[in-house]
Protein backbone atom coordinates (compact mmCIF):
# COMPACT_ATOMS: atom_id res chain seq x y z
CA UNK A 1 0.00 0.00 0.00
CA UNK A 2 1.42 3.38 -0.97
CA UNK A 3 2.11 6.03 1.62
CA UNK A 4 -0.34 8.78 0.58
CA UNK A 5 -3.29 6.37 0.25
CA UNK A 6 -2.57 4.85 3.65
CA UNK A 7 -2.32 8.31 5.22
CA UNK A 8 -5.70 9.30 3.77
CA UNK A 9 -7.34 6.12 5.07
CA UNK A 10 -5.85 6.65 8.51
CA UNK A 11 -7.03 10.27 8.54
CA UNK A 12 -10.55 9.19 7.57
CA UNK A 13 -10.58 6.55 10.31
CA UNK A 14 -9.36 9.05 12.90
CA UNK A 15 -11.96 11.63 11.86
CA UNK A 16 -14.77 9.06 11.98
CA UNK A 17 -13.71 7.85 15.43
CA UNK A 18 -13.44 11.39 16.78
CA UNK A 19 -16.86 12.29 15.39
CA UNK A 20 -18.39 9.21 17.01
CA UNK A 21 -16.83 9.99 20.39
CA UNK A 22 -18.00 13.59 20.29
CA UNK A 23 -21.52 12.53 19.37
CA UNK A 24 -21.84 10.35 22.48
CA UNK A 25 -19.89 12.52 24.93
CA UNK A 26 -23.00 13.09 27.10
CA UNK A 27 -22.68 9.39 28.00
CA UNK A 28 -18.97 8.82 28.55
CA UNK A 29 -17.86 12.25 29.81
CA UNK A 30 -19.95 12.20 33.03
CA UNK A 31 -18.77 8.66 33.76
CA UNK A 32 -15.15 9.70 33.25
CA UNK A 33 -15.54 12.74 35.48
CA UNK A 34 -17.20 10.67 38.21
CA UNK A 35 -14.35 8.14 38.19
CA UNK A 36 -11.71 10.88 38.29
CA UNK A 37 -13.49 12.70 41.12
CA UNK A 38 -14.02 9.42 42.99
CA UNK A 39 -10.29 8.63 42.99
CA UNK A 40 -9.22 12.19 43.83
CA UNK A 41 -11.68 12.38 46.73
CA UNK A 42 -10.61 9.04 48.18
CA UNK A 43 -6.93 9.99 47.90
CA UNK A 44 -7.62 13.30 49.64
CA UNK A 45 -9.60 11.96 52.60
CA UNK A 46 -7.27 8.99 53.05
CA UNK A 47 -4.27 11.30 53.12
CA UNK A 48 -6.04 13.38 55.77
CA UNK A 49 -6.93 10.29 57.80
CA UNK A 50 -3.36 8.98 57.72
CA UNK A 51 -1.94 12.38 58.69
CA UNK A 52 -4.09 12.32 61.84
CA UNK A 53 -2.66 9.00 63.02
CA UNK A 54 0.29 8.59 65.37
CA UNK A 55 3.09 6.18 64.48
CA UNK A 56 5.98 4.77 66.50
CA UNK A 57 9.18 2.90 65.72
CA UNK A 58 9.99 0.05 68.09
CA UNK A 59 13.42 -1.55 68.34
CA UNK A 60 13.65 -5.16 69.49
CA UNK A 61 16.76 -6.12 71.45
CA UNK A 62 17.41 -9.84 71.31
CA UNK A 63 18.89 -12.10 73.99
CA UNK A 64 21.82 -14.42 73.34
CA UNK A 65 19.56 -17.43 73.58
CA UNK A 66 16.43 -17.77 71.47
CA UNK A 67 15.36 -21.38 71.35
CA UNK A 68 11.99 -20.95 69.68
CA UNK A 69 11.48 -21.68 66.00
CA UNK A 70 9.99 -19.15 63.57
CA UNK A 71 6.62 -20.74 64.37
CA UNK A 72 6.51 -18.37 67.35
CA UNK A 73 6.76 -15.45 64.95
CA UNK A 74 4.00 -16.95 62.83
CA UNK A 75 1.67 -16.71 65.83
CA UNK A 76 2.69 -13.06 66.20
CA UNK A 77 1.76 -12.31 62.57
CA UNK A 78 -1.62 -13.91 63.06
CA UNK A 79 -2.33 -11.19 65.64
CA UNK A 80 -1.35 -8.53 63.08
CA UNK A 81 -4.02 -9.71 60.67
CA UNK A 82 -6.12 -6.57 61.15
CA UNK A 83 -8.69 -6.13 58.37
CA UNK A 84 -9.93 -2.82 59.78
CA UNK A 85 -13.63 -3.00 58.98
CA UNK A 86 -15.21 0.38 58.28
CA UNK A 87 -18.71 1.77 57.83
CA UNK A 88 -19.83 3.59 54.69
CA UNK A 89 -19.39 6.92 56.50
CA UNK A 90 -15.87 6.02 57.68
CA UNK A 91 -14.80 4.93 54.20
CA UNK A 92 -16.22 7.79 52.13
CA UNK A 93 -16.11 10.69 54.58
CA UNK A 94 -13.42 9.96 57.15
CA UNK A 95 -11.08 8.13 54.75
CA UNK A 96 -10.45 5.20 57.08
CA UNK A 97 -8.00 2.61 55.74
CA UNK A 98 -6.74 -0.75 56.91
CA UNK A 99 -3.69 -0.55 59.17
CA UNK A 100 -0.32 -1.63 57.85
CA UNK A 101 2.99 -2.38 59.52
CA UNK A 102 6.65 -2.27 58.56
CA UNK A 103 9.14 -4.95 59.62
CA UNK A 104 12.65 -3.62 59.29
CA UNK A 105 16.20 -4.93 59.49
CA UNK A 106 19.04 -2.43 59.28
CA UNK A 107 22.79 -2.19 59.50
CA UNK A 108 24.59 0.95 60.61
CA UNK A 109 28.25 0.34 59.91
CA UNK A 110 27.79 -3.38 60.55
CA UNK A 111 25.64 -3.00 63.68
CA UNK A 112 22.48 -5.03 63.04
CA UNK A 113 19.10 -3.86 64.34
CA UNK A 114 15.52 -5.15 64.25
CA UNK A 115 12.66 -2.63 64.14
CA UNK A 116 8.89 -2.70 63.81
CA UNK A 117 7.08 0.45 62.67
CA UNK A 118 3.45 0.57 63.74
CA UNK A 119 0.43 2.71 64.41
CA UNK A 120 0.51 3.97 68.00
CA UNK A 121 -2.82 2.31 68.79
CA UNK A 122 -1.36 -1.12 67.96
CA UNK A 123 1.76 -0.69 70.07
CA UNK A 124 0.36 -2.52 73.10
CA UNK A 125 -0.83 -5.38 70.89
CA UNK A 126 2.61 -5.76 69.30
CA UNK A 127 4.49 -5.61 72.58
CA UNK A 128 2.13 -8.06 74.29
CA UNK A 129 2.29 -10.56 71.43
CA UNK A 130 6.08 -10.36 71.15
CA UNK A 131 6.61 -10.75 74.89
CA UNK A 132 4.19 -13.68 74.89
CA UNK A 133 6.44 -15.52 72.43
CA UNK A 134 9.86 -14.16 73.45
CA UNK A 135 9.84 -13.26 77.13
CA UNK A 136 13.55 -12.35 77.22
CA UNK A 137 13.53 -9.69 74.53
CA UNK A 138 13.47 -5.97 75.23
CA UNK A 139 11.38 -3.46 73.26
CA UNK A 140 12.08 0.26 73.12
CA UNK A 141 10.53 3.18 71.31
CA UNK A 142 13.32 4.87 69.36
CA UNK A 143 13.68 7.89 67.06
CA UNK A 144 13.15 7.19 63.38
CA UNK A 145 16.56 6.41 61.88
CA UNK A 146 15.43 7.48 58.39
CA UNK A 147 14.90 11.17 59.16
CA UNK A 148 18.58 12.15 58.97
CA UNK A 149 19.11 10.73 55.47
CA UNK A 150 19.07 13.32 52.69
CA UNK A 151 19.61 13.27 48.94
CA UNK A 152 23.23 14.19 48.21
CA UNK A 153 24.56 12.17 45.25
CA UNK A 154 28.14 13.41 45.72
CA UNK A 155 28.68 13.05 49.47
CA UNK A 156 26.02 10.45 50.31
CA UNK A 157 25.36 8.10 47.37
CA UNK A 158 22.41 5.75 47.68
CA UNK A 159 20.62 2.96 45.83
CA UNK A 160 17.09 1.76 46.58
CA UNK A 161 15.24 -1.18 45.08
CA UNK A 162 11.97 -3.05 45.44
CA UNK A 163 11.50 -6.79 45.27
CA UNK A 164 8.80 -8.84 43.60
CA UNK A 165 7.88 -12.50 43.26
CA UNK A 166 9.16 -14.70 40.46
CA UNK A 167 5.91 -16.66 40.06
CA UNK A 168 2.20 -15.95 40.75
CA UNK A 169 1.19 -15.31 44.36
CA UNK A 170 -0.26 -18.76 45.16
CA UNK A 171 3.12 -20.47 44.70
CA UNK A 172 4.94 -20.43 48.07
CA UNK A 173 8.54 -19.46 48.68
CA UNK A 174 10.93 -21.77 50.53
CA UNK A 175 9.93 -21.46 54.18
CA UNK A 176 11.34 -22.34 57.57
CA UNK A 177 9.36 -25.59 57.45
CA UNK A 178 11.24 -26.57 54.30
CA UNK A 179 14.46 -25.91 56.24
CA UNK A 180 13.28 -28.16 59.08
CA UNK A 181 13.08 -25.41 61.69
CA UNK A 182 9.56 -26.44 62.70
CA UNK A 183 11.09 -29.55 64.30
CA UNK A 184 13.17 -27.40 66.70
CA UNK A 185 16.57 -28.97 65.96
CA UNK A 186 19.55 -28.28 68.20
CA UNK A 187 21.43 -25.08 67.44
CA UNK A 188 24.35 -26.89 65.82
CA UNK A 189 21.99 -28.59 63.36
CA UNK A 190 19.90 -25.55 62.46
CA UNK A 191 19.91 -24.15 58.95
CA UNK A 192 18.25 -20.77 59.33
CA UNK A 193 17.90 -18.85 56.04
CA UNK A 194 17.81 -15.48 57.78
CA UNK A 195 21.43 -15.89 58.89
CA UNK A 196 22.55 -15.04 55.34
CA UNK A 197 20.82 -11.68 55.65
CA UNK A 198 22.31 -11.06 59.11
CA UNK A 199 25.81 -11.93 57.90
CA UNK A 200 25.47 -9.55 54.98
CA UNK A 201 24.25 -6.75 57.22
CA UNK A 202 27.07 -7.43 59.66
CA UNK A 203 29.72 -7.19 56.94
CA UNK A 204 29.23 -3.46 56.41
CA UNK A 205 31.90 -1.02 57.52
CA UNK A 206 31.80 2.39 59.15
CA UNK A 207 29.99 4.95 57.02
CA UNK A 208 27.77 2.35 55.30
CA UNK A 209 24.11 1.61 55.94
CA UNK A 210 21.64 -0.93 54.57
CA UNK A 211 17.91 -0.73 55.22
CA UNK A 212 15.46 -3.56 54.54
CA UNK A 213 11.77 -2.74 54.83
CA UNK A 214 9.00 -5.37 54.71
CA UNK A 215 5.64 -3.62 54.61
CA UNK A 216 2.58 -5.77 55.34
CA UNK A 217 -1.18 -5.26 55.31
CA UNK A 218 -3.88 -7.85 55.89
CA UNK A 219 -5.29 -9.11 52.60
CA UNK A 220 -9.04 -9.29 52.11
CA UNK A 221 -11.65 -9.24 49.40
CA UNK A 222 -12.55 -5.64 48.60
CA UNK A 223 -15.69 -4.09 47.19
CA UNK A 224 -17.76 -0.91 47.36
CA UNK A 225 -17.56 -0.73 51.16
CA UNK A 226 -13.75 -0.49 50.83
CA UNK A 227 -13.94 2.28 48.24
CA UNK A 228 -13.71 0.16 45.09
CA UNK A 229 -15.86 0.50 41.99
CA UNK A 230 -14.43 -2.74 40.62
CA UNK A 231 -14.23 -5.55 43.15
CA UNK A 232 -10.91 -7.10 44.14
CA UNK A 233 -11.22 -10.85 44.54
CA UNK A 234 -9.74 -12.93 47.32
CA UNK A 235 -6.38 -14.50 46.50
CA UNK A 236 -7.81 -17.96 47.07
CA UNK A 237 -9.76 -17.61 43.84
CA UNK A 238 -6.50 -17.08 41.97
CA UNK A 239 -4.98 -20.03 43.79
CA UNK A 240 -7.82 -22.34 42.80
CA UNK A 241 -7.52 -21.13 39.20
CA UNK A 242 -3.80 -21.96 39.29
CA UNK A 243 -4.55 -25.44 40.62
CA UNK A 244 -7.07 -25.95 37.83
CA UNK A 245 -4.48 -24.84 35.29
CA UNK A 246 -2.00 -27.42 36.61
CA UNK A 247 -4.61 -30.18 36.51
CA UNK A 248 -5.73 -29.24 33.00
CA UNK A 249 -2.11 -29.34 31.85
CA UNK A 250 -1.80 -32.89 33.19
CA UNK A 251 -4.51 -34.23 30.87
CA UNK A 252 -2.79 -36.28 28.19
CA UNK A 253 -4.01 -37.47 24.81
CA UNK A 254 -7.69 -38.31 24.52
CA UNK A 255 -8.06 -38.77 28.26
CA UNK A 256 -10.52 -36.43 29.96
CA UNK A 257 -9.09 -37.00 33.42
CA UNK A 258 -6.05 -35.26 34.92
CA UNK A 259 -3.01 -37.39 35.54
CA UNK A 260 -0.55 -35.05 37.28
CA UNK A 261 3.10 -35.95 37.58
CA UNK A 262 4.82 -36.05 40.95
CA UNK A 263 6.07 -32.51 40.43
CA UNK A 264 2.58 -31.27 39.56
CA UNK A 265 1.14 -33.03 42.60
CA UNK A 266 3.72 -31.30 44.79
CA UNK A 267 2.77 -27.92 43.33
CA UNK A 268 -0.92 -28.53 43.99
CA UNK A 269 -0.21 -29.67 47.55
CA UNK A 270 2.03 -26.66 48.21
CA UNK A 271 -0.59 -24.20 46.96
CA UNK A 272 -3.36 -25.89 48.95
CA UNK A 273 -1.23 -25.73 52.11
CA UNK A 274 -0.29 -22.11 51.46
CA UNK A 275 -3.87 -20.82 51.19
CA UNK A 276 -4.78 -22.33 54.56
CA UNK A 277 -2.84 -19.60 56.37
CA UNK A 278 -3.56 -15.91 56.85
CA UNK A 279 -2.49 -13.86 53.80
CA UNK A 280 -0.84 -10.44 53.81
CA UNK A 281 -0.24 -7.98 51.00
CA UNK A 282 3.47 -7.21 50.99
CA UNK A 283 6.05 -4.87 49.54
CA UNK A 284 9.76 -5.30 50.26
CA UNK A 285 12.28 -2.50 49.78
CA UNK A 286 16.03 -2.51 50.23
CA UNK A 287 18.42 0.42 50.27
CA UNK A 288 22.16 1.05 50.45
CA UNK A 289 23.51 4.35 51.80
CA UNK A 290 27.09 5.47 52.35
CA UNK A 291 29.37 8.41 52.85
CA UNK A 292 31.60 9.42 49.96
CA UNK A 293 34.66 7.88 51.65
CA UNK A 294 33.01 4.57 52.59
CA UNK A 295 31.07 4.09 49.37
CA UNK A 296 31.20 0.52 48.01
CA UNK A 297 27.92 0.67 46.15
CA UNK A 298 28.88 -1.64 43.28
CA UNK A 299 30.04 -4.31 45.74
CA UNK A 300 27.19 -4.00 48.23
CA UNK A 301 24.37 -3.99 45.68
CA UNK A 302 25.12 -7.60 44.74
CA UNK A 303 24.69 -8.58 48.39
CA UNK A 304 21.42 -6.69 48.62
CA UNK A 305 20.22 -8.42 45.47
CA UNK A 306 21.13 -11.83 46.86
CA UNK A 307 19.81 -11.19 50.37
CA UNK A 308 16.57 -13.04 49.60
CA UNK A 309 17.88 -15.69 47.22
CA UNK A 310 17.84 -18.45 49.84
CA UNK A 311 14.05 -18.18 49.99
CA UNK A 312 13.68 -19.26 46.37
CA UNK A 313 12.44 -22.76 45.63
CA UNK A 314 12.79 -24.52 42.30
CA UNK A 315 9.48 -24.71 40.41
CA UNK A 316 7.75 -22.72 43.15
CA UNK A 317 8.44 -19.10 44.07
CA UNK A 318 11.13 -16.68 45.11
CA UNK A 319 12.17 -13.05 44.99
CA UNK A 320 13.71 -10.96 42.24
CA UNK A 321 14.45 -7.30 41.73
CA UNK A 322 11.65 -4.95 40.84
CA UNK A 323 12.16 -1.24 40.17
CA UNK A 324 15.35 0.46 41.35
CA UNK A 325 16.68 4.00 41.38
CA UNK A 326 19.38 3.91 38.70
CA UNK A 327 19.30 3.31 34.94
CA UNK A 328 21.04 0.74 32.78
CA UNK A 329 22.36 3.10 30.10
CA UNK A 330 23.71 6.69 30.29
CA UNK A 331 21.45 7.96 27.50
CA UNK A 332 18.38 7.03 29.53
CA UNK A 333 19.13 9.73 32.09
CA UNK A 334 20.50 13.05 30.84
CA UNK A 335 22.64 14.72 33.52
CA UNK A 336 21.18 12.41 36.18
CA UNK A 337 17.89 14.30 36.22
CA UNK A 338 15.65 11.23 36.24
CA UNK A 339 17.73 9.35 38.79
CA UNK A 340 17.71 12.30 41.20
CA UNK A 341 13.91 12.39 40.97
CA UNK A 342 13.66 8.63 41.53
CA UNK A 343 15.96 8.78 44.53
CA UNK A 344 13.93 11.57 46.13
CA UNK A 345 10.67 9.70 45.62
CA UNK A 346 12.00 6.31 46.73
CA UNK A 347 13.61 7.74 49.88
CA UNK A 348 10.48 9.71 50.76
CA UNK A 349 8.30 6.63 50.23
CA UNK A 350 10.61 4.65 52.52
CA UNK A 351 10.55 7.33 55.22
CA UNK A 352 6.76 7.58 55.12
CA UNK A 353 6.37 3.77 54.98
CA UNK A 354 3.97 4.53 52.16
CA UNK A 355 2.86 1.98 49.61
CA UNK A 356 -0.68 0.76 50.26
CA UNK A 357 -2.18 4.26 50.38
CA UNK A 358 -1.40 7.81 49.23
CA UNK A 359 0.95 9.57 48.73
CA UNK A 360 2.87 6.63 47.22
CA UNK A 361 0.14 4.10 46.61
CA UNK A 362 1.57 1.14 44.69
CA UNK A 363 4.68 3.18 43.95
CA UNK A 364 6.52 1.51 41.04
CA UNK A 365 5.08 -1.90 41.82
CA UNK A 366 2.15 -3.97 42.95
CA UNK A 367 1.78 -5.73 46.30
CA UNK A 368 2.22 -9.48 46.37
CA UNK A 369 0.83 -12.04 48.80
CA UNK A 370 2.79 -13.82 51.53
CA UNK A 371 1.14 -15.85 54.25
CA UNK A 372 2.12 -15.94 57.93
CA UNK A 373 4.48 -18.88 57.41
CA UNK A 374 6.35 -17.06 54.66
CA UNK A 375 6.54 -13.83 56.67
CA UNK A 376 7.86 -15.72 59.68
CA UNK A 377 10.59 -17.11 57.44
CA UNK A 378 11.90 -13.79 56.13
CA UNK A 379 11.52 -11.83 59.38
CA UNK A 380 12.06 -13.61 62.67
CA UNK A 381 14.52 -13.47 65.54
CA UNK A 382 17.44 -15.87 65.03
CA UNK A 383 18.99 -17.99 67.75
CA UNK A 384 22.67 -18.65 68.39
CA UNK A 385 22.99 -20.06 64.89
CA UNK A 386 23.49 -16.42 63.87
CA UNK A 387 26.82 -15.55 65.46
CA UNK A 388 27.64 -12.33 63.61
CA UNK A 389 30.02 -10.40 65.94
CA UNK A 390 28.34 -7.06 65.26
CA UNK A 391 24.88 -8.43 66.08
CA UNK A 392 24.53 -7.01 69.57
CA UNK A 393 22.43 -9.02 72.01
CA UNK A 394 21.29 -8.46 75.58
CA UNK A 395 21.71 -10.74 78.58
CA UNK A 396 19.67 -13.89 78.11
CA UNK A 397 18.37 -14.36 81.60
CA UNK A 398 16.88 -11.82 83.95
CA UNK A 399 16.67 -12.53 87.66
CA UNK A 400 14.72 -10.83 90.41
CA UNK A 401 16.87 -8.95 92.97
CA UNK A 402 17.35 -10.64 96.36
CA UNK A 403 14.49 -10.00 98.75
CA UNK A 404 16.80 -8.98 101.63
CA UNK A 405 18.51 -6.03 99.91
CA UNK A 406 18.64 -2.93 102.15
CA UNK A 407 16.30 -0.12 101.16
Amino acid sequence: MSGPIFDLQFADLFATTLTLLLSVYPIWLPILLIVVFWNLWLDYIRTEYISEQQFVLLEIKLPKEITKSPAAMEIFYTALYQTGSATFFETYWKGKVRPWFSLEMTSFGGQVHFFIWTWEKFRNLIEAQLYAQYNNIEIFEVPDYTTSMVIDPVNHPLWITQYKLIAPDPYPIKTYIDYGLDRDPKEEFKIDPITSVIEYLGSLTRGEQVWIQIMIQAHKKEGFSEGRIIKKSDWKEGAMAEIKKIRDASVQGDSKFPNPTKGQQEKIAAIERSIQKWPFEVMIRGGYFATKEANQISKRISGLIGAFRQYSANDFNGFKLGEFTDYDFPWQDFRRIRRNAREREALDAYKKRSFFNPPYKHYRGKPFILNTEELATIYHFPGQVSSTPTFERIMSKKAEPPANLPI
